[in-house]
């Protein structure tokens, strides 16, 4: 069983390029894809408070019986929790939940810049890092502009995971985040719907390397150094998507796809929605 090649993080905390998202499973059926995940062999695990699977995926983890250590874990707190306590409450229910005493990655889940406490969330995240509760620190769906205010106040969250695929690259902010070693994380790296999946051009590739349009759009992601978490619960889909690092893209099937670019804008604008 092969499993995905790591990153080192900022914080020095190795990060699985490739992982299990858990958008929108419930509690049982969350139990049910994570112990079929990690027995497939998926070690990055991400879900969300917003989910409200959290104490799903904890039962996936401990079915599963392997070592906590094996594993990366990533939540993510929503704004109410946009403080500095309130971020210790957040990791202390989220871990209470999940049946684990430490996160790897703990995220701030959208910017909600009209509450004006992102900054704040960010600092209190890097406060449960310095007494080894989580291992990185992370944000979600921040802006370069976001990003921005709270590297002036002196931290450098390990990734950011945004909205990324094909069909928008989100060129400008990749190369923010390179620029300040933030490591870009791909939620949806699939497209939402099925519209990606079905270009001809990610077919004619997929036909060429004898692998599924989804293998081929993974592959493009962890290819140039970003993290992806698609979700399935599919048993044959989990290891297809696992499956993608025995082959590579030529730099001439990089640019078709690179074609495929839409201009599309994210599903929600992170300056105007949040939770």
């Amino acid at each position: 069983m092969a499993l995905a090649p790591t990153v080192q993080l900022r914080s020095g905390a190795r990060l699985p390029v490739l992982g299990l998202g858990t958008w929108p499973l419930h509690d049982e059926e969350a139990a049910e894809t994570v112990d079929l995940a990690i027995e497939t062999g998926y070690r990055l695990i991400d879900t969300a408070e917003n989910y409200r699977n959290e104490k799903g995926v904890g039962e996936g983890i401990r079915r599963s019986g392997l070592p906590r250590e094996e594993l990366f874990i990533t939540t993510k707190f929503n704004r109410e929790h946009h403080s500095t306590d309130g971020v210790r409450r957040a990791f202390e229910e989220s871990t209470k939940l999940l049946g684990v005493d430490y996160i790897d990655l703990l995220l701030v889940h959208w910017p909600n810049p009209a509450q004006g406490r992102y900054v704040e969330a960010v600092q209190g995240i890097a406060a449960l890092l310095e007494e080894g509760l989580v291992r990185a620190v992370g944000t979600s769906n921040f802006k370069p502009t976001h990003l921005q205010d709270v590297i002036d106040a002196g931290i450098v969250p390990d990734v950011n995971q945004i909205q990324l695929d094909p069909q928008r690259p989100r060129i400008e902010e990749r190369a923010f985040h390179n620029e300040h070693g933030i490591v870009t994380e791909s939620w949806s790296p699939l497209g939402p719907g099925s519209g990606l999946l079905d270009e001809p051009g990610v077919a004619a590739i997929a036909e060429a390397h004898g692998r599924t349009a989804a293998q081929v759009v993974l592959r493009w992601h962890v290819q140039q150094g970003l993290v992806a978490i698609p979700k399935s619960s599919n048993r044959e889909r989990l290891a297809q998507n696992l499956d993608i690092f025995d082959f590579e893209l030529s730099g001439a099937e990089l640019a078709n796809i690179y074609l495929l670019d839409t201009g599309a804008a994210d599903i929600v604008d992170s300056d105007e929605f949040g939770h």
